[in-house]
């Protein structure tokens, strides 16, 4: 007989408190779930396959809604649960409405981290582990109006999508970084963080206005492709570009000189330090009440992944800069943010 029919036999005499210990002598069965398709989530899968090799889990599998809706990502969720799946490191397809679907997983004994966006509190997300998009967006905003040198400091915007709770946290840090430098935020465009629309009106905008423009600031991956593209097609153009990610595109970019720099995040520390919390919290671990969190305008239990810039005297070795981020949380992140008897 198998622990899960031990468990519902268990659960048939003795009631629902078998049920939590049975749940408790289960083997850790994760779920690694972004809002939907999205390049910058690939690295969820890597992590998540490493995590469970290194810290001897049943596994850590990365599951893509179909759509970028949260009627998919809610249905994905109940299905995985239903197959035995016991934590999930959850992108919040809404950081509201996702709150319910988070509520009846947990109902069921499953822990709960949301990874690379944050549900609004309250929520039963343990904690939320992601990049600081305000900070992230703050400091790139910096280094490229230090690129941009003396004279007119004209920027455009090109940002995600607005149901992603960061894309606001990004528009208000733009804005803020230029104001302290006396830069004009002079458009933007949000809701682009897809192909076709980032194509479409990316370079509409840049054949109409290029010449009003003095420096690019993009905050979310596939605009920031497109946007590199398009300064690449357009030649000796005289308009500085700070992106955001680590698409290939992007990169070679940077050191082409085509582009200034990058903000890189950590989705691979997300996942994988994502995976290794959700396994302590199942082996009986709790979230320190003094925990030293950050907060953002949706939580205040956040944890900063990691975040540097990267420019053409580092482009070739950005990845050892976000192994770098993942190894310094990891190793002391139990003793930091966790209580474990």
């Amino acid at each position: 007989m198998t622990r899960h029919i031990q468990a519902i036999a268990m659960a048939a005499v003795l009631g629902t408190s078998a049920i939590s210990a049975a749940q408790a002598a289960e083997d850790s069965l994760f779920a690694l779930i972004p809002g939907g398709p999205h390049p910058y989530f690939s690295a969820w899968e890597q992590a998540g396959a490493d995590a469970a090799r290194d810290f001897g889990l049943a596994g850590a599998e990365y599951k893509v809604p179909q759509k970028w809706e949260l009627a998919q990502q809610n249905q994905l969720l109940e299905s995985l649960l239903s197959q035995g799946y016991n934590g999930f490191l959850i992108f919040p397809g809404d950081p509201v409405g996702a709150v319910s679907t988070a509520e009846e997983l947990s109902s069921y004994g499953a822990q709960i981290i949301a990874g690379a966006g944050c549900y609004k509190d309250p929520s039963p997300a343990a904690f939320c582990l992601g990049t600081d998009t305000g900070n992230s967006a703050y400091i790139g905003t910096k280094e490229l109006i230090k690129a941009m040198g003396d004279g007119e400091k004209r920027i455009a915007h090109f940002t995600g999508f607005l149901v992603d709770p960061n894309t606001q946290l990004r528009i208000d840090a733009v804005q803020r970084a230029a104001d302290e430098e006396g830069a004009t935020v002079v458009q933007v465009i949000a809701d682009i963080d897809a192909p076709e629309p980032a194509e479409e009106k990316i370079n509409a905008y840049l054949a109409a206005h290029a010449d009003e423009v003095d420096g690019i600031v993009t905050t979310a991956w596939v605009p920031a492709v497109v946007a590199a593209n398009a300064l690449r097609k357009m030649g000796d153009s005289g308009i500085k570009m700070v992106g955001i990610d680590h698409d290939e595109v992007l990169i070679q970019a940077i050191k082409d000189g085509i582009v200034d720099g990058t903000m890189l995040q950590n989705p691979y520390g997300q996942g994988y330090i994502g995976s290794f919390a959700l396994d302590r919290l199942r082996s009986g671990c709790t979230v320190k009440e003094d925990a030293p969190f950050g907060s953002n305008a949706l939580t205040d239990k956040f944890i900063d992944s990691g975040t540097s810039y990267v420019d053409a005297s580092n482009a070739d070795s950005y990845l050892e800069a976000m192994r770098a981020e993942t190894e310094k949380l990891l190793a002391d992140f139990e003793s930091t943010y966790l209580s474990c008897s």
